[in-house]
């Protein structure tokens, strides 16, 4: 898995048989215990081998080239039969393995490996001891305008004010 993301809610996807380039969220609805990418543990549910059937936001690509209706073709209706290509060193509680970036998934109109990830739906977030471990001069060299002592400051007021 080196070098791969995981998969989690709101990843994209896409079928290369969608006449026109249409994407859709992957819902995660097979678990609610194992997050990724997410500090707070509370948004990023971990997309895994469960996540089969009718899991996706809109679940359609839009027309399907693989049903053609005299001159036009018939909607998709996006349903995964099964995931290919998964992380198999672990198995998270609901049996399910996880879900990588290089997943594929099949439907059973265009067959095996038709849908694809686009994009893993991971975002980046800073949390308070990577900016303390930060290299000042680096950070200050690629933001000039931030002070880092000044952000940590008011993070750190930010905290009092909560507790």
């Amino acid at each position: 898995m080196s070098k791969k993301h995981v998969v989690v809610h709101g990843a994209t996807c896409q079928c290369k048989f969608s006449v026109e380039p249409i994407t859709d969220l992957l819902e995660v609805k097979s678990q609610s215990k194992h997050f990724a990418n997410d500090k707070d543990a509370s948004k990023k549910l971990i997309a895994n081998t469960k996540d089969i059937g009718q899991t996706l936001k809109a679940n359609t690509f839009g027309k399907c080239k693989m049903q053609p209706s005299g001159t036009d073709y018939l909607p998709c209706k996006a349903v995964i039969l099964e995931w290919n290509n998964f992380y198999d060193k672990i198995t998270l509680s609901n049996q399910g393995k996880i879900l990588i970036e290089d997943s594929k998934a099949t439907c059973p109109i265009g067959g095996p490996d038709c849908i694809e990830i686009k994009n893993h739906g991971q975002k980046a977030e800073i949390s308070r001891q990577q900016l303390r471990n930060a290299d000042r001069m680096i950070l200050h060299q690629i933001n000039p305008l931030v002070n880092l002592d000044d952000l940590l400051d008011s993070l750190e007021d930010e905290d009092s004010i909560c507790s």
